[in-house]
């Protein structure tokens, strides 16, 4: 959605950065030694063999971070507040690239004012982090050319989400690393070739019309990425839950749920369990039976990627691949494409225009047509490659209202949000509630990635269990001897968001975090525990985190990294 508004285009801030070329690399609130593992270790290579600086933002001091020239132990949900305190120095001290700002950007006078109030001194007090850290991390980010930032999802599980997103490109744009050799790149397309993100209703393939738009859930509340105007439209979990819990403002009767495992994965576990009860059809697509696939009406066994043959893209990369299966698909496991559009034949009033095939080889034979071949071909080819090329906003300008980059938001404006980057304390914080510290002392952030489990994910292979047996609460030293912790000590943890609920998470008390902050892992169930349940709200952080309201205005993000908790054995 940032991106969107600002640039009119991916510009390759998870994946995609230009690694090998650049002189200065920002890595903010990910880990991508893990998350990314071939990408970090380009830029571990980059500080190595070509002395690249390293500037790193986490609460926790990552194996990344340990190597950084600068690391910024940010309090959780306030990288908005960082992002414009270093806007603020790179105008004050006129380190923005001044020929790119006056030709391509929009909105430069009013984006100075609004960061002028972001101060050293401020933003030292918001985040914790010292100022002569602040400045230093601006003057070298701006003044080190080449230079590329790489975020994670970890800025945007906060109130601040979507701002914190156009803070982050607008240091890029300032900067003039919009889609240069070392900075961050404009997606290159394909000619011909329709992404598959367009399944999903991307772009204007498949999109039903807009009356229908208009009925999903959240296109009024958030319209930008539920109605008719979303680039990528999507309906909130919480929504979603809602919806089926009190009819409101329609009912939500059934659920399709495709490689997803919403009881662990969304908020307030034991509420997403009493919604899926209530549905009259649940149909889960899996290889395992996760909790999720314990409460369906029918379980549909889904192909590993090495039974089937499909076209392969990530947005913000210059190549496309067509993935060939090894096998043909065991005992009754079907493509998961192919099991919707045999479901779609069977639906009388179904709108085919949206599943307009037959079967799988003649949707991927749609999806490459337009570059002059079958699916077959491309298979022999293997995988197509596009040149990178630089600067490609110089010939069509940006996808945007203006066609520059919006420091200041015409869409935003549009839509009664506020076209600038700001900033809103979380919820619950030592700043906002400060009259609950005595009992909650401590900030909680969930979510960080573990090279052995992809979100709730493989638990049930024994090779990867052996390797992290337990859920682990990382919590420093300090924190842990005020409340009598030792090491591997079973203990308790407890929000205010969800009164009567707790989990048990083992300690693992260690310096690499910041004394006020502890980290929990998601996505924890039990495979070898009783069915239906498998454990599933014995220690998934989940159980105590909400999807309530107040939440983002613009993309509906709760603030699952920055509220408060207290521990206990």
């Amino acid at each position: 959605m940032a991106e969107s508004v600002t640039v009119g285009h991916s510009i390759m801030m998870e994946e995609g950065p230009d690694y090998q070329a650049a002189n200065c690399i920002v890595v903010w609130g990910g880990n991508p030694l893990v998350s990314h593992p071939p990408r970090g270790n380009e830029i571990v290579e980059a500080k190595k063999k070509r002395g690249a600086k390293l500037i790193v933002i986490d609460p926790r001091q990552t194996t990344l971070a340990s190597q950084a020239d600068l690391w910024l132990q940010i309090r959780p949900g306030t990288d908005v507040v960082l992002a414009l305190g270093m806007i603020n120095v790179i105008i004050g001290k006129e380190l923005y690239d001044k020929g790119f700002v006056d030709t391509w950007c929009y909105g430069f006078d009013r984006l100075r004012e609004r960061a002028q109030e972001y101060t050293l001194e401020r933003v030292a007090d918001i985040t914790w982090i010292p100022a002569n850290k602040i400045r230093e991390a601006a003057e070298l980010y701006a003044a080190t050319k080449p230079a590329t930032l790489h975020h994670r999802v970890a800025v945007e599980h906060n109130v601040n989400s979507t701002q914190t997103d156009r803070a982050l490109i607008i240091l890029v744009a300032l900067t003039g690393n919009i889609d240069v050799k070392g900075g961050n790149l404009l997606p290159v397309e394909i000619e011909g070739y329709i992404p598959s993100s367009a399944l999903s209703g991307a772009g204007r393939w498949l999109r039903p019309s807009p009356d229908v738009e208009e009925r999903r859930l959240g296109s009024s509340e958030f319209p930008l990425i539920s109605g008719p105007e979303a680039r990528l439209p999507f309906v909130t979990s919480f929504l979603a839950v809602e919806a089926m819990l009190t009819d409101k403002p329609y009912p939500l009767k059934a659920l399709y749920c495709a490689g997803a495992n919403p009881v662990i994965n969304v908020q307030n576990s034991k509420k997403v369990w009493n919604a899926l009860k209530r549905l009259d059809l649940l149909v889960v697509v899996d290889f395992f039976m996760t909790p999720t696939a314990e409460l369906a009406d029918y379980i549909l066994p889904a192909t590993t990627w090495l039974e089937r043959d499909e076209c392969c893209d990530i947005p913000y990369m210059n190549y496309i691949s067509a993935r060939q299966k090894v096998i043909e698909p065991l005992y009754e496991c079907w493509d998961d494409l192919k099991i919707v559009i045999e479901l779609v034949k069977k639906i009388p009033w179904a709108n085919r225009e949206l599943v307009r095939w037959n079967d799988v080889s003649e949707c991927y034979n749609w999806m490459v047509r337009g570059m002059g071949i079958t699916f077959d071909e491309f298979k022999e080819k293997g995988y197509i490659v596009a040149p990178i090329t630089y600067k490609k906003y110089e010939e069509e300008g940006f996808d945007t209202p203006t066609g520059q980059v919006e420091l200041y938001s015409t869409i935003f404006e549009k839509f009664e949000y506020d076209p600038l980057p700001d900033f809103k304390e979380p919820p619950e914080s030592p700043i906002s509630t400060p009259e609950l510290l005595k009992d909650y002392p401590l900030i909680l952030i969930t979510g960080s990635r573990y090279m052995e489990y992809f979100h709730s994910e493989g638990r049930q292979v024994p090779r990867l269990r052996k390797r992290i047996p337990d859920p682990e609460l990382e919590i420093h030293p300090d924190a842990a001897g005020e409340a009598n912790i030792e090491d591997g000590d079973w203990i308790w943890i407890e929000t205010p968001q969800v009164k009567g609920e707790r989990v048990k998470l083992k300690a693992k008390i260690t310096t690499r975090i910041h004394p006020r902050v502890v980290h929990a892992p998601h996505g924890w169930w039990f495979p070898e525990k009783q069915a239906p349940e498998h454990g599933c709200f014995d220690s998934n952080i989940n159980v105590i985190m909400s999807a309530d309201p107040p939440r983002e205005e613009i993309c509906g993000s709760v603030p699952t990294r920055g509220t408060l908790c207290r521990i206990g054995k």
